[in-house]
């Protein structure tokens, strides 16, 4: 089984009803420790992003077809730091996708171009409470799974998986990056809003995959 256009495109809009179902979950998680408009962003950006798919004349013929559109969007209608590092992630996750399907090692390449993305564009490393501390484990898992000849369905569930318990375990972390470490030691005890988010699309990756497998 492999994963093609259509699966991104499933894959997007589950994303936008995720991020319209934590909308207010992802606002207090980051009025603890940030500004508290990441929720409101991620749900703009995203409603933004399904309007264009509905817009489109032709349907895209690669899953990175569908990624650049996302990243585009992204980039232009979500504020703060969330629409620079998703776009970035988006965009370089699209660069490696421009093929009509994906295999597991596809969809390992996908997550490590993405989390590149995230990486060089927030100068952020793992351990530092920011959504690099959610894709890092996912990527680790997906490479794994993939490894031991893992479906793209099993790589991806593998990877969501590792994404949410990353994003719990930054609790206990110390912020150093972006506005939560302005908080210093009060910055501990708080999830991360950002490697929250990032578990929502990384989930709803695997259970569109697992839609198509099934």
């Amino acid at each position: 089984m492999t994963l093609g256009p259509e699966w991104a495109l499933d894959w997007t809009r589950l994303t936008a009803q995720a991020m319209t179902e934590h909308r207010a979950e992802l606002i207090e998680l980051d009025r603890q420790i940030g500004d508290g408009d990441h929720g409101e962003n991620m749900f703009r950006g995203f409603s933004a992003v399904v309007a264009k798919l509905d817009a489109l004349a032709e349907p895209p013929t690669t899953v990175g077809d569908v990624l650049k559109l996302v990243a585009t969007t992204l980039m232009s209608t979500v504020g703060g730091a969330a629409g620079p590092l998703y776009g970035t992630a988006y965009l370089r996750a699209a660069k490696v996708t421009m093929v009509d399907d994906l295999d597991g090692a596809g969809v390992v390449a996908m997550l490590e171009a993405g989390l590149e993305g995230i990486v060089v564009r927030g100068k952020a490393n793992p351990g530092e409470k920011t959504m690099v501390d959610a894709w890092t484990p996912a990527v680790a898992a997906a490479v794994a799974a993939a490894r031991d000849g893992a479906t793209p369905t099993e790589v991806l569930t593998a990877a969501a998986g590792a994404a949410e318990q990353g994003a719990k375990d930054t609790k206990d972390l110390l912020a150093t990056k972006g506005r939560a470490s302005y908080l210093g030691e009060r910055s501990i005890g708080h999830i991360d809003p950002g490697a929250t988010s990032s578990a929502l699309v990384i989930r709803a990756a695997a259970e569109t995959a697992a839609r198509v497998a099934g």
